[in-house]
């Protein structure tokens, strides 16, 4: 028998916490670990609830679900983290996604669409609801997903010619933190080799002003 998915509720909101908790606990395969009402809160106790998906609203007091999704994946490359918001702009759903989330719900769908949603990223799918998808559209045709500031900073180091372990010395992160943020750089650039990404870092200025001649 397989064990059941983990799930963390990260929502400031306590009704609606309460209100997913009970939807998700009627399922046998899904057990939520823990309902927080923070970014810190879950960052303070991610390595003990060592969760396998995280249901993450994003405007919170102190650390917002943004930062926090970034200072999970770098933690817990294998967390997969699900968007639940009231927002349905394109710039808060590209924002989440850029952010590393693999997953965008909007609070007001059908509680079964949580469901789904989780077992879509635990199979390694990215997740839209309806919603978020029609949202998205215009901006996902016209353009690629923007680069977060902690991938920018690898990249950077990386067209430096800095080897993955020289990346994760010079960050304090663990080498496979270091290629997890290389190939997602490498997947939202289009890019599939480290030259590459040092001639889109030269043409793009990243590298301006570092004193680094490529």
């Amino acid at each position: 028998m397989t064990r059941p998915t983990r799930v963390v509720i990260v929502d400031d909101h306590p009704l609606v916490a309460e209100g997913i908790e009970a939807i998700l606990e009627s399922y046998d395969d899904i057990e939520v670990a823990a309902t927080l009402s923070g970014g810190q809160e879950v960052i303070d106790r991610l390595e003990a609830l060592a969760p396998d998906v995280i249901l993450m609203d994003l405007n919170m007091p102190g650390l917002n679900g943004l930062s926090a999704t970034e200072m999970i994946l770098e933690q817990r490359p294998e967390t997969r983290i699900l968007v639940l918001s009231m927002h349905d702009t394109p710039e808060y759903i590209s924002n989440a996604l850029g952010h590393g989330a693999m997953g965008y719900v909007l609070k007001d769908v059908p509680t079964d669409e949580i469901k789904r949603a989780i077992d879509a990223v635990m199979s390694g799918e990215r997740y839209l609801c309806t919603g978020a998808e029609g949202a998205l559209r215009p901006v996902m045709s016209g353009g690629r997903e923007q680069l977060t500031n902690r991938e920018q900073t690898v990249l950077l180091q990386l067209a430096q010619g800095k080897s993955n372990k020289e990346v994760a010395l010079a960050l304090d992160i663990s080498v496979r933190t270091v290629e997890t943020h290389r190939k997602n750089i490498k997947r939202k650039l289009g890019i599939s080799s480290t030259a590459g990404l040092t001639r889109y870092a030269l043409e793009h200025g990243v590298l301006q002003g570092t004193g680094v001649n490529v």
